[in-house]
Formats: C-alpha cells, sequence, structure tokens
C-alpha cells in the first residue's frame, strides 16, 4: 500500500505519536469500564475509588471491594494476558509461514496443548482433578502447562511433518494439516473424556471451552513471565522474522537459517499457547482476526506490540461479553470467539477469491 503523497515527516509523527496515545487511554480505561461490568452491577466511579484505595496500601474489606480487587480484577488482567499472547502468536505463525490463514487454533496448537493438559488431569484423576490442578499447586503450575506444552509440540512437529521442507509454498497443504490435526487430537481428548467420571468430564469440558473463572492473583505470575519472555525473544528477531515475508531464497541470501528459525518461532507460539491453554482453556481465532485488523490499521507495517495490545483489549471485552450476555450464567470465551472468528474466517477466503 503506498503512503498518501502529501503526508509530511512531522505529520505521520504525529499520527503515530496520537495512535500510541489513544491506545494507552484504552488501556488504562478499559479494565475500569470492565470491571464495572458483571452479575452484581457497580459503577465507574466506585470501581475506580476501590483501585485507587488498593494502589495506596488500603485493604479490600467491602462486598464492592472485594468483588473488583478479587474477582474481576484478576481475571481482566488473565484476560489482557491470553489476548496479547494470542494475537502474538498468530502474527508470528503468519509471517514465518507466510500463510495469512494461520493461527494457533487452526494450526492444531491448541488442539494439542488440550489435549496434553486433559492427558495430565486425566493421570491425575478424581472428581476435583481440575480445580486441584488451576489452584496454586505443583500440577498447576508445572505439570499442566508442560503436558499442554508437550501436546502443542507434538501438533507443531506432525505439521511440519506433513508440509515437507515447502511449507512455505504449500499454504493450502498447511492449513489442511493443521485443520486434520486438530480434529485428530480433538478426538483423542473426547475419547479420554468419555472414559472419565461424569463430574470430572463436566468440568474438564467447561474449561476446555475457554473461561477466566478461575483467575486468581497467585496464578498470574507464569502466564505473564511466558508471554512477556516470548515476546522479548520475538522482538530480538523481528528483522529476521520480517526479512522471511520475501520467501525462503530471500531470507537466505541475508544470511538467516529459515528452517531453524521458524522451527524456533513455532515452539515459542506453542509454549505460548500451551501455557494459556493450561490456564484458560481453548479459545480460539484470536491469532487469526487480530493480526489481520492491525494490519488494516497500520499497513506495511509489524506492529507487533500493538498486536498484542488490540489482542488484549479485544479479550477484556470478550469476557464482557461472556460474563453479561446471559443472566446469571456466564458463556464460555471459546463460544464468542469461535462464532467471531468463522465470520471473519470465511471473510478473509472471500477476499482472497476475489484478489
Amino acid at each position: 500500500m503506498m503512503r498518501s503523497p502529501g503526508l509530511s515527516a512531522s505529520e505521520r509523527l504525529w499520527r503515530g505519536l496520537l495512535l500510541v496515545t489513544g491506545f494507552g487511554v484504552l488501556s488504562l480505561m478499559t479494565p475500569l469500564l470492565a470491571a464495572s461490568f458483571g452479575a452484581a452491577h457497580i459503577d465507574f466511579n466506585q470501581v475506580v475509588d476501590v483501585v485507587l484505595a488498593t494502589l495506596g496500601g488500603e485493604r479490600p474489606s467491602s462486598v464492592t471491594a472485594r468483588i473488583v480487587m478479587e474477582l474481576r480484577m484478576p481475571r481482566i488482567v488473565l484476560a489482557f494476558i491470553a489476548g496479547f499472547g494470542l494475537a502474538i502468536a498468530g502474527a508470528v505463525l503468519q509471517t514465518v509461514t507466510r500463510n495469512p490463514l494461520a493461527d494457533p487454533y487452526l494450526f492444531g496448537i491448541s488442539s494439542g496443548a488440550s489435549f496434553g493438559a486433559v492427558v495430565v488431569l486425566t493421570l491425575f484423576g478424581g472428581a476435583g482433578a481440575l480445580s486441584n490442578a488451576l489452584s496454586i499447586s505443583w500440577l498447576g503450575s508445572v505439570s499442566l502447562p508442560m503436558g499442554a506444552f508437550i501436546g502443542a509440540s507434538l501438533a507443531v512437529l506432525m505439521v511440519l511433518a506433513l508440509c515437507g521442507r515447502a511449507m512455505s509454498t504449500q499454504i493450502e497443504r498447511m492449513l489442511l494439516s493443521g485443520v486434520a490435526i486438530s480434529f485428530m487430537f480433538g478426538a483423542l481428548t473426547s475419547l479420554l473424556l468419555y472414559f472419565s467420571g461424569p463430574q470430572a468430564a463436566a468440568s474438564v469440558l467447561f474449561w476446555s471451552l475457554g473461561s477466566f473463572a478461575k483467575a486468581s492473583w497467585s496464578g498470574l505470575g507464569l502466564p505473564l513471565l511466558v508471554v512477556a519472555g516470548a515476546t522479548v525473544i520475538i522482538l530480538l528477531f523481528k528483522r529476521q522474522i520480517v526479512a522471511m515475508k520475501a520467501g525462503d531464497e530471500t531470507a537466505h541470501t541475508l544470511g538467516i537459517d529459515v528452517q531453524r528459525l521458524r522451527l524456533a518461532m513455532l515452539l515459542l507460539c506453542s509454549l505460548i499457547t500451551a501455557v494459556l491453554v493450561a490456564n484458560c482453556g481453548g479459545i480460539g481465532f484470536v491469532g487469526l482476526m487480530i493480526p489481520h485488523m492491525v494490519r488494516l490499521l497500520l499497513p506495511g507495517r509489524f506492529a507487533l506490540l500493538t498486536t498484542g495490545l488490540v489482542g488484549g483489549l479485544f479479550m477484556i471485552w470478550v469476557d464482557v461479553l461472556a460474563r453479561c450476555l446471559l443472566s446469571y450464567q456466564e458463556l464460555p470465551i471459546g463460544i464468542i470467539t469461535a462464532v467471531i472468528g468463522s465470520v471473519f474466517f470465511l471473510f478473509i477466503l472471500g477476499s482472497k477469491r476475489r484478489g
């Protein structure tokens, strides 16, 4: 896309500053606004007072303060981390595979991670396995994410094996491979749930559809650490990743080990997805939608941090919809993102056909 001929460098700078300022204001206002929605309606001014009092060192004692700081704020922060991580994973997958339809969900990574997590839950057994796994324990903090990462990595390796070395030029084959792997792991997960107890199967099924209901301040450390660390690593290899847009041969001429870099980025995206799946369940299509939306806002730029920021804000409001659409009930996050994402997916397919 060509730049506007009448746009000077200073005007582009001011436009960029306005964009950054706008996103900054949204990032500050969105959590406060989102915390006022829920089964118990709380005024925005009350939310601001509670947050300021907590930041000032006051412990939440009233019912309103405890609802805001102990129930809603942790899930808002977890929703932002999940949206940020999934959006970045989708952007990197679409770049290193040169596939505009790449996504942790469509690529089979989410299904592999869910299968690995369910294997861990099934091995430990018991109707309370899920609640114990998602609490602060050795199982929840180490074993569950590790099982999810093994499953996600296995899905990536299977897709790579099916696509071969020319994966960047075989977009349709890569997409079909990812869908096939996703269905396979989904079937294996259903088989494990079939042989589980009814109560455990029901709780694991609700978790697998995506939810932030189990969020707590003490459980945010691992997702935050993994997503932040992975983002820093991706930014360090930003130039090499962007160079892969021009094709493998061009990247080779620039001295980039394409195969190694692609595998490293795929495994890094698997790690992000695995940790988020272990904490939030399966949430699809975020990595597909958000990078395309950012490219429409900022054409010609990588805009990794902007992609993550938009993904985090998007996920916060999806969580608000999940809490407010039905009275006294909470919809799974994955259902809402699947409805929005499937429509977006069809839109992208239609655009590619017209192109």
